[in-house]
């Protein structure tokens, strides 16, 4: 079992506050307290309620703060479909460069000439590596670039004089896409997958011969780790009678060097630079979720357009078919520089070596994992695996939340759970292309593990986790009645435990 961290109870910062201590020490000053030319209303009646501690507890506090946070720093993130993989330090690097780091969207074109040509650059890279025609950076996140995609599609549509509003999506896409496509003033329509976790076929050719479909949205691979091996006629048959393929590029990983998206017909398709490339993921923000497109809908694409102009760039607004802005600005632009440096250090051998290796570490969790859980379809994993609690549950009546939560006592961040809903009781693992073996060793043995207990005493699985700072929550109750205030009537004491730890 990996070491745990620490599960003393630690006072907050407010409980081991005493009047007259203080973690500042600051010169005299002569200035008045409060100037006059302050409106009175602008001024608080009541000095605000901090707690007084010394410098050395403000710095504990704070550290103990940080310790309850898990990140890629502290070992694997093996959520599937999100991809929570390294981030090199190289790029961070880089993107604090003061010259970089220090520019403002407001400042006039000459004087980030530097800027517009790394965004230019980019675009180059994600249009070589994806086969599209053209890209946008603006989008700010993957959902952002869904709706940002769907948009096109309809105005392009509009523009046609065609009136259809209905788009496929699988029920194996991701959980966005429906939501992006009705945001988009489109009617989403599921589509089941077969037993081999695909599109199915028949129903889909008889679905789309109706003539009614305005688009297919298609997560590929999907959110089963599963390839949608007849892309080419999927596409070819949505073309065939007049509609677009929106590609959800979430999963790119498993594609890099060994396939393109434009080369297997898709029309449209949205990146997550924060699981593809490298840039930070996770804690809100700041995502980036460029868009890129084939053919007529290049004409379609967000204003302003980064573009060369004689010996200059500049940000171009002539497009009289464009959808408009859909940011601020032109992007997130520090996220933008970090997948690009992640691009060109690693070249084009190295990412398609990104792509082979997220697949292998996928397939190597699968082949030993398959024999403590169920493997719900028998179709080969890309660059995650789906497994499933039926059988452990029938044996046992450990869950798959009761799995997830013993893996914390083990030092592991969970997988994602009980998603896909195609998949009852889901265990959905992504180890990415980052983790060595005996990482994935390790991970593979804590399981084994929590299968062998669940079977010898399983209520010690289903209590889990026991050794966290927190223990297991009501995870209804948290939900419907957080609490996200300190209380000190409600406050735990610092001696351990109590409601709301």
């Amino acid at each position: 079992m990996k070491p745990c961290r620490p599960s003393r109870p630690e006072p907050l910062i407010f409980e081991v506050s005493r009047p007259g201590r203080a973690g500042y020490s600051l010169p005299r000053t002569e200035a008045p307290a409060a100037p006059e030319d302050i409106e009175p209303e602008l001024l608080g009646e009541h000095e605000p309620d901090l707690p007084e501690v010394s410098e050395v507890e403000v710095l504990r506090h704070f550290t103990r703060l940080s310790h309850l946070n898990y990140s890629i720093d502290d070992g694997m993130l093996p959520l599937g479909s999100c991809t929570m993989k390294y981030n090199p330090r190289v790029n961070e690097k880089i993107a604090r460069l003061p010259g970089l780091s220090m520019v403002h969207p407001f400042q006039v074109e000459s004087s980030c000439q530097g800027a517009l040509e790394l965004m230019a650059r980019l675009e180059e890279r994600l249009v070589e590596i994806t086969g599209m025609d053209a890209f946008t950076l603006q989008p700010a996140a993957g959902a952002h670039g869904e709706l940002t995609g769907m948009l096109m599609i309809r105005q392009c549509l509009l523009d046609r004089g065609d009136e259809r509003r209905v788009v496929l999506i699988p029920d194996s896409a991701h959980g966005t896409n429906p939501a992006s496509c009705a945001f988009s003033g489109l009617t989403p329509e599921s589509i089941a997958s077969g037993a081999d976790g695909r599109v199915e076929m028949d129903a889909f050719r008889r679905r789309v011969a109706r003539g009614d479909v305005a688009a297919l949205m298609l997560t590929n691979p999907n959110t089963l780790g599963i390839f949608e091996s007849n892309i080419g006629e999927i596409c070819d048959l949505i073309h065939e009678h007049g509609g677009f393929v929106y590609g959800d590029g979430a999963n790119l990983n498993a594609m890099l060097g060994l396939t393109r998206p434009g080369d297997q017909g898709i029309d449209v398709i949205h990146l997550n630079l924060h699981k593809t490339f490298t840039t930070p993921h996770g804690g809100g923000g700041p995502g980036s979720g460029p868009v890129g497109v084939r053919g007529e809908l290049s004409d379609y694409l967000p204003v302003p357009r980064v573009r060369r102009a004689g010996s200059r760039w500049t940000l171009a607004y002539d497009a009289p078919r464009s959808i408009g802005r859909v940011s601020a600005y032109y992007g997130n632009f520090g996220m933008l520089l970090r997948a690009l440096a992640y691009i060109q250090e690693m070249g084009a051998e190295g990412l398609r070596q990104v792509g082979q290796d997220a697949i292998l570490n996928a397939n190597y969790l699968r082949s030993a994992l398959a024999e403590l859980f169920d493997l719900p379809y028998q179709t080969p994993s890309m660059h995650e695996v789906v497994l499933s609690d039926r059988s452990l549950e029938a044996e046992t009546g450990v869950t798959t939340l009761d799995v997830a939560k013993r893996l914390m006592d083990h030092g592991f961040h969970p997988p994602t759970v009980y998603f896909p809903l195609v998949v009852s009781g889901a265990l959905m693992i992504e180890p990415t292309e980052t983790e060595s073996r005996e990482e994935l060793d390790a991970f593979i043995e804590a399981l084994r593990a929590i299968h062998r207990e669940a079977h010898e005493d399983p209520e010690t699985v289903k209590a889990a986790p026991w050794h966290t700072p927190v223990r297991r929550l009501d995870e209804v109750r948290a939900n419907r009645r957080p609490r996200v205030r300190w209380n000190p009537e409600s406050a735990p004491s610092a001696s351990g435990g109590g409601e709301g730890r």
